[in-house]
């Protein structure tokens, strides 16, 4: 099952993250909620819609 005790840190244009909370507020998710959302679409894109099975059957991993 999915924790949620990671944190990722990035760095990013000052412009850029104005827009893109300014896109997210529009669609009433948070920054995080979308990143997420483009992390576990890219992780699908790689890994096909059984990802899950794959990712979370394993032991803690690096």
């Amino acid at each position: 099952m999915e924790q949620r005790t990671a944190r990722l840190t990035l760095l990013i244009d000052p412009k850029k993250k104005a827009t893109f909370e300014k896109l997210c507020s529009a669609e009433d998710v948070t920054p995080s909620q979308m990143v997420r959302k483009f992390i576990r679409d890219y992780i699908e894109a790689q890994l096909g819609p059984d990802w899950r099975d794959e990712v979370f059957s394993t032991e803690k991993s690096d």
